[in-house]
């Protein structure tokens, strides 16, 4: 693989990771959240499937429903994983603050690396280690004080979530021969037919969520689709733990974002939130100047 394809990889997963980021902020802006969870994933996994779809088509044609009939176990493996953590995001960060949530989620590099070890054979770079733990310590300086009180569930549910991404991001690498991106349509449907069954096959629940919930569904939606394609792009090119790491980029944007005056949420970061999120960006900008000898890719 060739410097300039690495580099173009690791530009866009950087930014899937910023993208991811900004659902932080929908889902502070949402009214009353967690009385609305089921119906947000709803209208967010068919928004993500809508625009998976809008993309297929735009790049493949009339011709792009012949995916679908090229889904092997991967994608519905895939899809199943990534559903898993959609769901788990969002009870995770109306249960909690953004930093433990994003904590937890600094995990993902290290399941990541263990599965894609012993399914895809993938082996660790030593720049690349020393980057995960450089990455997992900042986090765990950004929650050094008392920002994980009281919020156990919430950080059981985001380290499942964290769990489910990772092994989505293995499948994706997994089968050379699977079309990806009919994977995150798959998990869109999943998430939302998992919503509307619990909410009893029922419409009525919807006409009880306030009208700005449902449009930051879609516009959530869309923030994560669109960092999903990033995403998916990218991992044509990059292992499995190295996805991962560059999408804790998530972690850093999503602090900064409840915090800055422009959104007016005012979820002020202590001082050990902010050194943290220095360290991690640091470990992922390091990773990505040391990496001169690259992995070949998987997936082509």
């Amino acid at each position: 693989m060739s410097s300039k394809s690495y580099f173009n990889a690791f530009i866009l997963v950087f930014l899937a990771g910023l993208f991811w980021s900004f659902g932080v902020v929908t889902v502070r802006y949402m009214i009353d959240a967690n009385s609305y969870v089921f119906q947000y994933l709803f209208y967010r996994g068919l928004s993500i499937a809508t625009i998976l779809l809008i993309y297929l088509f735009i790049k493949e044609g009339l011709d792009f429903y012949k995916n679908f009939f090229r889904i092997g176990i991967s994608s519905i493996l895939g899809g199943i994983f990534l559903a898993t953590a959609f769901t788990g995001f969002i009870f995770s960060i109306t249960m909690t603050t953004a930093a433990v949530t994003l904590f937890m989620l600094a995990v993902m590099p290290f399941i990541a690396a263990i599965v894609g070890y012993f399914v895809l054979g993938e082996t660790l770079r030593r720049t690349t280690l020393v980057a995960m733990v450089a990455a997992f310590l900042g986090v765990c300086v950004m929650i050094f004080n008392d920002s994980i009180s009281g919020s156990a569930l919430g950080a059981i549910i985001g380290f499942i979530s964290a769990t489910g991404f990772a092994l989505y991001s293995v499948t994706i690498r997994w089968k050379p021969e699977t079309p990806k991106f009919t994977t995150v349509v798959l998990a869109g449907l999943f998430c939302a037919l998992f919503s509307f069954c619990v909410l009893g096959f029922s419409l009525d629940p919807f006409s009880k969520m306030p009208v700005i919930n449902s449009y930051l569904s879609l516009l959530h939606g869309l923030i994560v689709a669109s960092g999903l394609i990033l995403y998916t792009l990218g991992a044509k090119h990059l292992p499995t733990a190295e996805l991962t790491l560059l999408s804790l980029m998530e972690v850093v944007g999503g602090v900064l974002w409840v915090w800055i005056p422009i959104f007016g949420i005012n979820e002020v970061p202590s001082f050990t939130v902010l050194i943290g999120g220095v360290v991690i960006t640091f470990a992922v900008l390091f990773h990505g100047y040391s990496a001169k000898r690259k992995i070949d890719p998987v997936t082509q």
